[in-house]
């Protein structure tokens, strides 16, 4: 019977002291692959820093929930290697999370043809960086985000009239864009992925006066079944990915540009939430995915 090894990190492991209040999303998810899976597989959570030999038992290691992989990209990258050349499938496979795992990808996408938010990218970021972007976009609001990140941690949002105080800096690559109001008009949008098909999709919206869409910061989420032209675009950011195969999982989030096209916000490749709630046939159309991989 095959082995699943859902990689989680110490913030979302069920019974640890530093688990996040919105590590309810891993018991969601893993709740779902338990189920789609049925008798034809055993899946077992486990910290992704857990002892290689432990973790080479698995036939399969599906990133699941590692959300601390941000503050160690490289040693993350490196076991994700040594779990590949013990023999274990790494899902998504590790040259997809190597090139996922900065932001700068979207700059690649833009080439390929993306609609793309406007960004300037920066080594650094500090307030003379924020006050030069507002006039560089002509807008009077930005957010400024990590270059290597997720869950929106790091990330921070200024108006010309309330600009970041003089100590504010970002001490690490950044992406610097203007603020578009649909984000909290409208939401965000995610298309969820299997194998490369549609699988369900959803509009993300924060609370509360947040432009902050993530459930760690009161954000709620609607099943949608997406316009025909909102599909086409998520589908065409899927068909820009520059792997010979598709990714076992993937979520694309746009936001409406206001010229009413969705525009790419992020392709999440690494350990984003698939939304299964949203998606009642998802557990078992990742299961059969991660199934076809084993052979």
């Amino acid at each position: 019977m095959p082995r699943i090894a859902f990689l989680a990190c110490p913030d979302t492991l069920p019974g640890s002291p530093t688990r996040r209040a919105d590590a309810f999303e891993h018991d969601l998810l893993l709740a779902a692959l338990r189920e789609g899976l049925g008798p034809r597989g055993e899946v077992q959570d486990i910290d992704w820093r857990a002892p290689l030999d432990q973790l080479a038992a698995f036939d399969l290691a599906y990133l699941g929930t590692p959300w601390d992989y941000t503050e160690a990209k490289d040693e993350f990258l490196a076991r994700l290697e040594a779990l590949a050349a013990a023999g274990v499938t790494v899902c998504n496979p590790v040259e997809v999370i190597r090139w996922n795992s900065d932001k700068l990808y979207l700059r690649e996408l833009e080439k390929r043809g993306a609609d793309s938010i406007p960004t300037l990218w920066a080594e650094s970021a500090g307030p003379q960086d924020l006050l030069a972007a507002f006039d560089h976009f002509g807008c009077d609001r930005v957010v400024v985000k990590r270059r290597v990140g997720a869950g929106a941690v790091g990330q921070d949002s200024f108006a010309r009239e309330s600009p970041p105080p003089p100590g504010w800096r970002i001490d690490q690559p950044a992406m610097i864009q203007p603020f578009l109001p649909a984000i909290q008009n409208e939401g965000e949008h995610s298309f969820i992925f299997v194998d490369g098909r549609f699988s369900h999709g959803l509009i993300k919206r924060a609370t509360g006066g947040d432009y902050r869409i993530q459930s760690l910061y009161g954000g709620i989420e609607v099943a949608v079944d997406p316009a025909p032209a909102d599909r086409r675009a998520a589908e065409a950011i899927m068909a820009m990915l520059p792997f010979g195969e598709a990714p076992l999982y993937a979520r694309i989030d746009m936001v409406r540009l206001p010229g009413g096209e969705l525009a790419v916000i992020e392709a999440e490749l690494i350990e984003p939430y698939l939304y299964p709630l949203q998606g009642p046939d998802f557990g078992r159309l990742l299961a059969d995915a991660m199934l076809r991989r084993l052979g």
